[in-house]
């Protein structure tokens, strides 16, 4: 990998690790538009370090209190009715899913879901769900036509059962072009839960499923010797201060606006690809590397 390729391959992680449209899709497409391999797996799960890492820094308040006060909540039975430390207890719950998937379909989330066919499908059938759970929504908040408001729920209202339909709703991004905050943005919305409070939890639930895929690669990486170190951290680096700025943006956003823009977006990118592919001017596996 080029220091080129690992610019441009960190600014798209960046750019897309928290928008719901998928940045492992993105990272692939970029690679097999361009003519480059594939990044493969491991450069996207060490990337998505740096990205966390903005995550870490920005919600920094919220971690902190989230993590006080479960670490107390694990000798104090009191401290286990406050909310940051229900909080703390809800992302562990939410983290399993994901966690079990991953090691289970380890050889698939880098060998046959990394199929551009498949990736197209997801963008496309994510976005329409995506684009029906931000209908439901704003029906919800607006009151709709003869309609009076409805409450949305707050993060204080998530129960065990939310935090593991969460979970699962995020498992369903170790497929290529689903997109981790896309699925879980939109399991929430179909919850019941406002934009805002989604996005947040949606966010706080990466950082253990990330931090812990990243650090695996990274493990497996220095074992294997199949990662180009200096490109990859280069990428790293830049994805993180790309990705703080996307988080400040798309929290300000979402707070006033639809999702239906990235909704449309998604099925176009994936009618274009599914196109391209069924002409012969794209392979399916195009940009895959051999390692």
């Amino acid at each position: 990998m080029s220091w080129f390729e690992s610019l441009i391959l960190g600014l798209v992680q960046g750019l897309t690790e928290f928008l719901p449209v998928s940045s492992s899709a993105h990272l692939r497409l970029t690679a097999a538009f361009s003519g480059w391999e594939d990044p493969g797996a491991a450069f996207t799960a060490i990337t998505q370090i740096g990205t966390e890492t903005a995550v870490l820094i920005y919600f920094r308040k919220d971690i902190g209190r989230i993590l006080s006060a479960w670490t107390r909540s694990l000798t104090d039975k009191e401290m286990r009715r406050d909310p940051d430390a229900r909080m703390g207890w809800l992302v562990i719950v939410g983290s399993i899913p994901i966690g079990v998937l991953g090691v289970t379909l380890k050889e698939q989330i880098e060998g046959p879901f990394r199929d551009l066919r498949l990736t197209a499908a997801m963008l496309i059938g994510m976005g329409i769900v995506l684009g029906v759970a931000d209908r439901l929504a704003a029906r919800d908040e607006t009151g709709g036509r003869h309609r009076v408001a409805k409450r949305r729920k707050e993060l204080g209202d998530l129960t065990v059962r939310d935090g593991l339909i969460y979970g699962v709703c995020q498992a369903m991004a170790l497929i290529p072009g689903v997109s981790r905050s896309g699925a879980t943005i939109s399991g929430g919305l179909f919850m019941g839960y406002r934009r805002e409070a989604a996005a947040r939890y949606s966010f706080l639930l990466a950082i253990p499923a990330v931090l812990a895929s990243g650090l695996f690669e990274l493990k497996d990486a220095s074992e294997g010797g199949h990662v180009s170190w200096g490109p990859t951290l280069f990428a790293t680096v830049i994805a993180f201060a790309v990705g703080y700025a996307v988080i400040a943006w798309f929290m300000k956003f979402i707070s006033t606006k639809s999702f239906m823009p990235f909704v449309w977006y998604r099925i176009v990118l994936g009618i274009v690809i599914i196109v391209l592919v069924a002409m012969g001017t794209l392979s399916p596996h195009a940009a895959e590397s051999a390692g």
